[in-house]
């Protein structure tokens, strides 16, 4: 039988969560903090996480949460946990961290404890960093806790500070010509609060990327960019069909997976795409010839500045887990 989270939380929890979040806010870091992160080609960086948490249908209560690592710039799965949880906070706007975050840091220090020499070097989140109502999504929320660097990776946008989905915001995503094209979201109070990018040639749709942790913008869209075979993100992507898949197997066959960005059919346009970026990306540059359509230069945006001081912040008390299922895999041959 579909179970239900209990509805809307009082307004005391409410302001004890937006309490938690402008103290967190505060270690945000919004620049590079590793070397790899300043160099073109990514040079040093092995490891990619991706996370993702998905909900049984009709069960606002059951969801699977998994973590995977992908070698870089193979792009190959090397470890993948999936657990299934028990949710017990609502879904609540511009919240989705108490929801679903004390389950990916736990995901997260569980490899740590099990497999250190595997743990990411940076994780890609699907949802929002600081584009969020309080400049403190779920990307930072995870980066805070875990300490580790992260990448909000949404693939709608989030209407804050002024910015809107309106016909002028569709003209400029429609002059994203080209794989690697964006432009910046800038708010009402002028800050840059992300990046539209149009990640593969064949979509349709941007992705909008900002900064989570200890990570610039401007590194975060070209890793992101990097870690694309298709629309999303290899290791969110990832993350998210192994996570269905586990329910599936979990709970019985309950339909075909749903469709994670837009791949191209057939094994040799796959193997076409996968070498075309793996090329591109160890050399720093973008998958293809940029010169048709907008660029942006982020360097020299106004992104604020922010430092970390402190630890991190225990979550708990939001749910609890259930059964799991862990698993490593050989790391590519080039010892990387």
């Amino acid at each position: 039988m579909a179970q239900e989270v209990a509805g809307r939380p009082p307004k005391e929890t409410l302001s004890l969560w937006k309490r938690e979040q402008a103290r967190l806010k505060a270690r945000v870091v919004d620049r590079d903090t590793e070397a790899w992160q300043r160099d073109p080609a990514f040079s040093g960086l092995h490891r990619v996480g991706g996370v993702d948490v998905s909900f049984v249908k009709g069960d606002s209560v059951s969801a699977c949460a998994s973590l995977v690592v992908l070698s870089y710039p193979e792009l190959q799965v090397v470890y993948e946990e999936s657990r299934m949880v028990h949710l017990t906070a609502p879904y609540v706007s511009g919240f989705l961290a108490f929801r679903e975050v004390p389950f990916l840091v736990d995901a997260v220090q569980r490899l740590r404890e099990k497999e250190p020499g595997l743990v990411p070097q940076v994780v890609l989140v699907d949802g929002n960093g600081v584009l969020h109502h309080r400049g403190f999504g779920v990307a930072c929320h995870l980066g805070v806790l875990t300490d580790l660097p992260c990448v909000g990776v949404a693939k709608k946008l989030l209407q804050v500070d002024g910015l809107e989905n309106n016909a002028l915001h569709k003209e400029k995503i429609r002059l994203l010509q080209a794989g690697g094209d964006s432009f910046p979201l800038v708010g009402g109070s002028g800050t840059v609060l992300g990046v539209a990018l149009k990640s593969h040639e064949r979509s349709t749709k941007p992705l909008y990327v900002s900064v989570g942790h200890k990570m610039s913008l401007e590194a975060a869209v070209r890793l992101t960019l990097c870690c694309c075979r298709f629309r999303i993100p290899e290791p969110v992507r990832q993350a998210d069909i192994r996570s269905r898949e586990y329910i599936r197997r979990a709970l019985g066959p309950p339909g075909p997976p749903a469709p994670v960005g837009e791949e191209p059919k057939g094994t040799e346009a796959t193997g076409m795409l996968q070498r075309r970026h793996g090329r591109a990306c160890r050399g720093g540059q973008a998958p293809e010839d940029h010169s048709r359509g907008p660029r942006t230069d982020l360097k020299g945006l106004n992104l604020g500045s922010q430092e970390q001081s402190g630890k991190g912040w225990q979550a708990s008390g939001t749910g609890h887990c259930e059964d799991s299922k862990a698993t490593s895999h050989p790391t590519p041959s080039s010892g990387q």
